[in-house]
């Protein structure tokens, strides 16, 4: 065995500095770049919305790209994971589990209209896996998403991701057709050509493009249009799901309800990873024939399923849709005080909905300054992946009013701070 530089092993204290380096040999030396321009910051705890350092300098985490709605080690949630973890943590997968069965009952009790049906597994990508193989047992061949739209980086999920810079590497991927997001006459001339044939994927509100809130209508009016063309109606809510947008899932918005609803990100309170997908019993019924035609080792983990029941507990228990929405409320109005004060020269936007809010700036490598300087003045904040421009918030529903006051005071000092020094 090789020796331990770190001090991982009993109870030296971990060499922190060593970390960088140790990405760079064994790791992702990009990931270790990206750090260098962060001040090299290496996280050992989080409490709520809090993160600390190996230095101990404490940081406001407004990022984790949405996984953190519940914040860090929400106690509920610890309290179901360190219970499983004592009594059975992974399974045989030959007998039932009964932690597997509560959280689909927890979760099914929370979904829209008559879905019924669901696949647990242990990332958002995964989750589109599964609904692009349910799609093809019920004859779409076609995938059709959204321009920008964002739904993983696996081969199947990435013939969704309409990105070149993600896409053109590993080409050829899955046939698939790419329309904008928001037009119905778009996606109406695509479908049309292919009645019975097509699959439709698409985010209530595109997260990683920048927090694209559609018109008015358009979810309803796409689900209008596919039962038009027989088209299976599929809505990521890996993101924006499980409260986010100040609703349990976006679709309630419009009271939408589609073939197929994907969950993820907080699905598993942010402490275990998992991902869902969701169906209507129709839909799921061929995977009903051979139990073992879509499976995966760590497919509904007793310790992963203990984190969806906290998740879902600690969100009923503490009211956090209707936190996030009025949370979500007070904090765009300070945003985009903020931002339209000392970022409008540089041609400022700020939207959002819930706690899922952009601050979007037109002058090239300005959103990318903003995150470095929040960084400095100790606020955890996200870039989009689909999008260059925008800074993207994702703080979580356990916010104290000292915790908003925080940001508020902080976010203008980094947005003062950009507007002095350009």
């Amino acid at each position: 065995m090789r020796s331990d530089p770190m001090g991982w092993a009993g109870t030296a204290i971990p060499n922190y500095a060593n970390v960088s380096a140790t990405y760079r040999k064994h790791l992702s030396s990009g990931r270790a770049r990206l750090a260098d321009l962060l001040g090299e910051q290496v996280e050992v705890e989080s409490s709520g919305p809090w993160v600390t350092t190996g230095e101990g300098r404490r940081f406001l985490n407004f990022g984790g790209y949405g996984v953190l709605f519940t914040g860090a080690r929400h106690p509920v949630v610890v309290e179901e994971v360190e219970r499983q973890l004592r009594k059975n943590p992974t399974s045989t997968r030959v007998f039932l589990e009964p932690v597997a069965a509560r959280a689909a009952e927890m979760l099914i009790a929370v979904a829209p209209g008559d879905l019924e049906r669901v696949h647990f597994c242990g990332s958002g990508a995964e989750s589109v896996e599964t609904a692009i193989k349910l799609a093809r047992l019920n004859g779409r061949t076609r995938l059709i998403s959204m321009q920008n739209g964002y739904h993983g980086k696996t081969m199947g999920a990435l013939s969704l991701t309409a990105r070149p810079v993600f896409q053109d590497p590993f080409r050829p991927l899955l046939p698939s057709a790419h329309v904008p997001f928001g037009d119905l006459e778009a996606l109406t001339e695509v479908l049309s050509r292919h009645p019975g044939e097509c699959c439709v994927v698409l985010e209530p509100v595109q997260a990683e493009a920048g927090v694209n809130i559609p018109p008015a209508g358009y979810l309803r009016q796409v689900g209008e249009i596919c039962r038009q063309f027989g088209a299976l109606f599929v809505l990521d809510e890996v993101q924006s799901g499980m409260g986010r947008l100040g609703y349990w899932w976006g679709a309630e918005r419009e009271a939408v309800i589609p073939d197929i609803l994907l969950a993820g990100k907080s699905l598993g309170g942010g402490v275990m990873p998992v991902a869902a997908t969701i169906a209507s019993n129709a839909v799921f019924a061929p995977l009903d024939r051979d139990p073992v035609l879509h499976t995966s080792t760590f497919s509904a983990a007793p310790i992963a399923m203990a984190g969806v029941c906290g998740a879902l507990r600690a969100i009923t228990e503490d009211d956090l849709v209707s936190r996030a929405a009025d949370l979500g409320a007070v904090l765009l109005q300070e945003i985009q005080r903020i931002a339209y004060t000392h970022l409008d020269s540089f041609g400022c936007e700020v939207r959002g909905l819930g706690l899922l809010i952009a601050v979007d700036i037109a002058e090239p490598g300005v959103a990318g300054e903003l995150l470095v300087e929040m960084i400095k003045y100790d606020v955890v904040a996200n870039l989009s992946l689909n999008s260059d421009t925008v800074l993207r918030l994702t703080p979580p529903a356990v916010l104290t009013p000292e915790d908003i006051q925080f940001f508020v005071e902080r976010f203008e000092s980094a947005a003062f701070a950009i507007a002095r020094n350009r």
